[in-house]
């Protein structure tokens, strides 16, 4: 399969890489490490036939990610976290986009190790305001049968055939490199991580270009090996910062700034929640900067999209180890 390229995103990932490469045979396969503290090269380097870029310094997620695609020549690229072992080929994508010259994104089914299906994971719809509000104030894991949650996670669809998807996972997303050079690449404001495969999609979407699912392609996908490693503080500020870059680039003000809202009351209602629970103050200091960043976007009304707001967004996340910032999903 000359005709696609995988690129894999490694960070501590020595626990699961062996499985994803040995499942790559005959890909070409190029892995990017950003900066990885345990033996994650040291195992990628015993697959000869695997090309390594080994980052010194962290890069996050969309940058590694544009790193690999700039040195690629082949015209489909196959994104494949490392906790991600295939267990079909993926050339069938690559013919999706073959017969399809509108569709430009294309991705299989996730699967957990039993084989069921990861659903309202492996896709979803883009997320409305009022999804991604019922998500930051805890309803969709309460009451995730409400319709909103139903809707956006897909759970009202059952994919047993090749089906037009809004935002496949970006752990199993194979792409056109040319719509990757249209769409200038990853967007790396999503830092380090979240979203950025969302809203990639997004403006794929509005350039024109359709995105297929094919259920027949399987991957068995561990999740979140990477994400577990960071300190609850600074997984909490990563994931509500990049849902607030999306939110900013993605809906008017007023939407905004209700989304804003919503995040400052649920970090408050989890900060008090978790400190009852853990009979801590630590639940209090970890929201209150999410709380601190999302006030100040739901007062400035245009978030991160200005470099003040850009600005606030990264004094937020600076204090979080370098070394956490190359996670993926």
């Amino acid at each position: 399969m000359n005709n696609i390229a995988v690129v894999v995103v490694t960070h501590n990932s020595a626990g699961v890489i062996d499985d994803c490469l040995a499942s790559c045979t005959g890909l070409d396969v190029l892995v990017v490490d950003n900066s990885s503290r345990d033996s994650t090269v040291a195992h990628v380097e015993k697959h000869l036939n695997v090309r390594l870029i080994a980052n010194r310094q962290n890069r996050g997620f969309a940058g590694a990610v544009n790193q690999a695609a700039m040195t690629i020549e082949s015209p489909y690229i196959l994104l494949l976290n490392p906790d991600v072992r295939l267990r079909d080929s993926p050339a069938p994508l690559a013919s999706l986009l073959d017969n399809n010259p509108q569709c430009g994104i294309a991705a299989g089914l996730l699967a957990n190790r039993d084989g069921s299906p990861q659903k309202g994971f492996t896709a979803r719809r883009f997320p409305s305001a009022t999804a991604l509000i019922f998500e930051v104030l805890g309803i969709n894991r309460v009451a995730p049968w409400n319709p909103v949650n139903r809707h956006y996670r897909y759970l009202d669809r059952n994919f047993t055939a090749p089906a037009e998807v809004d935002q496949p996972a970006g752990a199993l997303l194979l792409f056109r490199k040319e719509l990757w050079r249209a769409m200038g690449g990853f967007d790396e404001r999503f830092y380090p991580v979240w979203f950025e495969d969302v809203d990639f999609c997004r403006r794929a979407v509005t350039a024109g270009w359709r995105i297929m699912l094919a259920p027949s392609v399987r991957a068995f996908h561990a999740g979140g090996h990477s994400v577990n490693q960071l300190t609850p503080e600074c997984r909490e500020l990563f994931w509500y910062g990049s849902l607030l870059s999306y939110a900013a680039r993605h809906f008017p003000a007023w939407k905004f700034r209700a989304i804003s809202t919503a995040v400052v009351l649920g970090s408050v209602l989890r900060a008090i929640a978790g400190a009852a629970v853990s009979r801590s103050l630590r639940p209090l200091a970890i929201y209150s900067k999410v709380v601190r960043l999302a006030a100040g976007c739901m007062l400035s009304g245009n978030g991160c999209s200005d470099s003040a707001g850009r600005w606030r967004m990264q004094t937020e996340v600076n204090h979080c180890s370098g070394a956490e910032t190359g996670i993926t999903d």
